[in-house]
């Protein structure tokens, strides 16, 4: 009796450990089958100090998906720049949406409470955090956020407008900064505030702050546009940024012409001023100068110089000065006075071939 007691009670202990690897199996499945479709992140340890090693495990991600690993301070608060981009690592998931990967420990640029961040390089966008302490590393506050959203750029900006004839002769440039952003964070982010920035060359941005009126919700996107402008006269190369949050979301080059039409102006200036300074010279000049009432007027150049009427003028005087001299000194009666001629007109003059005298009588003395 004893022995089948014994028996009874090893059959009963057998039936009741066999379900206990099936229930096993679920209780570990469970949890990733919950977490499906919401990624997760597991570290092997909590703390770990500069140069050591973590390993970071992840359950529900999208199958074959490359996925960025970064140590990141304050919460990431600051986005990327907050992290130890250096440092990150680079896993691909598994057909089951899955990964294993170790991952050095680096400080970051900012201070703590820290996290190890998790997110899709390509694809639809997802991420995953858990908190992470680095020894040795400093701790401060976190920031406050003002708006309450958590905003990022999801599409390329563009500038759109085109320059005028103003902005040819030195106006300033204008365009209209349009981007798509979306909202990661987890309340709405109404009225923000932007930060748009123009720089040339190695010179930093001049920020000027932009309100954008509109609300973009938790989880969506919105169309933003924002007016950018340059001082007059600008030309070359510039880069259009933009800021929020302490973080620059986007940046876009503005290539700007050179105002051709100032140039003109002043060329024309230097021609047109020099030559219409010269004529009032020339005109004042000639008004000044005392003029010659006879003789021979010479031009600068040195060579005589006389009208038609004046000489004739001239001659006909010096002939008849020469006429009334001879006249004077000539005795009466000689071929010489002029007085004493005997002037006719061609039609009083007398004829050669007739003669004065009277024929004598025939048999006359």
């Amino acid at each position: 009796m004893g022995q089948w007691a014994v028996a009874v009670l090893v059959l009963g202990l057998a039936l009741a450990s066999a379900p206990l690897p099936a229930a096993v199996a679920a209780a570990r499945t469970a949890p990733y089958a919950a977490a499906e479709g919401h990624p997760g992140v597991h570290l092997s340890r909590k703390e770990a100090g500069k140069g050591g090693t973590v390993t970071v495990t992840g359950r529900g991600w999208r199958p074959k998906a490359l996925l960025t690993l970064l140590i990141c301070g304050q919460n990431m608060i600051g986005g990327t720049n907050s992290c130890a981009n250096g440092d990150g690592r680079a896993v691909t998931t598994d057909a089951h949406g899955g990964f294993r990967k170790r991952l050095p420990v680096a400080e970051p640029p900012k201070p703590c409470p820290c996290v190890v961040h998790v997110a899709t390089v390509t694809g639809e966008a997802a991420d995953a955090d858990a908190a992470f302490k680095v020894a040795g590393h400093p701790v401060a506050p976190l920031p406050q956020e003002s708006t309450g959203g958590r905003l990022t750029v999801l599409a390329q900006p563009r500038l759109a407008g085109s320059s005028g004839l103003l902005t040819w002769f030195g106006a300033p440039a204008q365009r209209q900064l349009t981007l798509t952003v979306g909202n990661l964070g987890s309340a709405p982010a109404r009225d923000p505030v932007f930060r748009v920035g123009t720089s040339h060359g190695v010179f930093a941005p001049e920020w000027e702050e932009q309100q954008w009126r509109g609300t973009v919700p938790a989880g969506k996107k919105a169309e933003v546009t924002l007016p950018v402008e340059l001082p007059a006269g600008a030309h070359g190369d510039y880069l259009v940024s933009l800021e929020y949050g302490g973080k620059v979301l986007a940046e876009q080059p503005w290539g700007v012409g050179r105002p051709w039409g100032v140039t003109l102006f002043w060329v024309l200036l230097c021609v047109v001023v020099p030559a219409a300074v010269f004529r009032v010279g020339m005109a004042i000049v000639d008004r000044v100068r005392p003029r010659r009432t006879g003789g021979t007027r010479r031009h600068p150049a040195g060579r005589p110089h006389t009208t038609g009427r004046r000489r004739a003028a001239g001659i006909g005087q010096r002939i008849r000065n020469r006429t009334a001299s001879e006249g004077s000194t000539a005795d009466p009666g000689t071929p010489g006075d002029s007085a004493g001629l005997p002037w006719f007109t061609p039609d009083t003059a007398p004829s050669t071939t007739t003669s004065t005298e009277r024929p004598t009588s025939k048999g006359s003395a």
